[in-house]
């Protein structure tokens, strides 16, 4: 059947699940473009690509979703062909073939090469750093390594990424320098587990030594880190962020439970008594940091009492930021053999009341911070407002600064001294100091655009 498609051999990428996949993505466009291929992300085309999550049971369902989404269209017309790729064709390569059998080819999460044959393209090692970013201009995520080599009982990453291997810091500059030549000014390092950075390269933990070479990337204002595991944290990683301007006083934690009986079962390698430790020693030396951290309830053999100790525990903590999430019980992980025996009215339940409690506590929070002044970055303008962040909140997860596009002019990827004047639990409200209240005309757009 012929496409009815008029976007002919245009190829378009469509990223599911978190923000390593979104770096896959950006890197497999970067070589189709190497390549001279028309691609696109998430816009129409009659090749399509999909980017699939396999994480927890909803990231599946909704991965199974769209490939079944372009699969119709495939058999509509509307598509030519349909490739798959990312961590559920890794982790169910044999039962998708089975029961999708129409998507062309499955791809597993280093099956890069394989994937740009089948697109007609060839694989480019000369391209260290090369991508098509698809987030806004002014920040890019720069995945420092890929895999993890913890035993956590939860967790079906290292079925689907393998084991932990380190990109070597040269090779993590030069991306940076191309980033940032291209307009980036924040950098977001990801990896599933940033705390082990270098111990495979280098002989040890090694994330100090990486960011202290990213900070001289001229044209780099923030540097960001997420997904830090508490067993183990590199200490010397606090005083650079001290030190440093550049390193954001943020730090994404996920610490996942406090009841020791749940963290031995979970093979955290820690316990209560360690982690509230690790965490106040964090708030001594450096007192300004925001700590992010995910929770999860409902884990198998999760009592009121391990529940209530986990309550009390993020009363105490007073985190800035948390995301909190039910159990899903994955195969193939440890924690598989255990009796999934909470069940999920409860586990959602136990969700929205640590949510409730972290509403009050971030509300409580935000309101010290009016008659504040922050330095904002604006992301984009949305509705009658543009929308910025803190160097204390990350993209799409965190809080965000609200400001009137009524009454001033501001410039998407920008950093402005804002006055924060009101404050919501998860959003602030601020005026910027020493701005124009006028949007530049036509005539000036125009010429700035040329």
């Amino acid at each position: 059947m012929r496409t009815k498609s008029s976007k002919k051999n245009r190829i378009n990428v469509v990223t599911l699940g978190c923000s390593k996949n979104v770096y896959d993505s950006e890197v497999l466009m970067g070589q189709l473009k190497a390549n001279d291929k028309d691609v696109v992300h998430e816009e129409e085309g009659n090749i399509v690509v999909i980017n699939t999550c396999g994480f927890i049971d909803n990231a599946k369902e909704q991965s199974v979703n769209t490939i079944l989404e372009f699969v119709e269209k495939k058999q509509q017309g509307d598509v030519d062909k349909v490739f798959v790729t990312g961590c559920l064709s890794e982790r169910y390569k044999p039962d998708l073939q089975k029961e999708i059998p129409d998507v062309d080819q499955y791809f597993g999460t280093t099956e890069l090469p394989g994937l740009l044959s089948a697109l007609e393209a060839d694989y480019k090692h000369e391209l260290i750093g090369e991508r098509l970013t698809t987030t806004p201009k002014n920040y890019a995520y720069l995945k420092i390594a890929e895999g993890c080599d913890r035993p956590c009982s939860f967790c079906a990453i290292p079925l689907m990424r393998g084991g932990h291997k380190s990109t070597p810091i040269e090779h993590l500059v030069t991306e940076a320098e191309k980033l940032a030549a291209n307009g980036v000014k924040e950098l977001i390092l990801i990896a599933q587990d940033l705390t082990y950075y270098g111990l495979d390269l280098y002989k040890k933990r090694n994330l100090a030594e990486l960011l202290e070479n990213l900070v001289k990337v001229e044209g780099i204002e923030w540097i960001r880190l997420h997904y830090a595991f508490p067993t183990g944290f590199p200490m010397d990683v606090l005083e650079i962020m001290k030190r440093e301007p550049k390193i954001c006083n943020y730090l994404d934690i996920p610490l996942q439970h406090i009841s020791d009986e749940l963290l031995k079962s979970m093979r955290r390698g820690t316990t209560h008594e360690k982690t509230t430790k690790l965490l106040k020693e964090f708030r001594k030396r450096v007192p300004e940091m925001a700590i992010r951290t995910t929770l999860i309830v409902g884990y198998p053999g999760e009592t009121e009492e391990h529940f209530q100790e986990l309550k009390e525990w993020v009363q105490e903590m007073r985190f800035e930021r948390l995301g909190c999430f039910t159990y899903s019980h994955e195969e193939n992980t440890h924690a598989y053999n255990l009796e999934d025996n909470v069940p999920q009215e409860v586990k959602q339940e136990r969700a929205n009341e640590i949510m409730e409690i972290q509403s009050q506590i971030s509300w409580e929070l935000n309101q010290q911070k009016i008659g504040e002044v922050f330095k904002v970055i604006i992301d984009r303008k949305e509705g009658n407002y543009f929308v910025g962040r803190t160097e204390f909140d990350s993209p799409d997860v965190d809080n965000e600064v609200l400001i009137d596009a009524s009454k001033v002019y501001l410039k998407t990827g920008d950093y402005y001294e804002v006055k924060i004047t009101e404050a919501a639990d998860f959003d602030l409200y601020g005026e910027p100091l020493n701005v124009t209240t006028e949007k530049p005309s036509r005539k000036e757009l125009k010429i700035k655009t040329i």
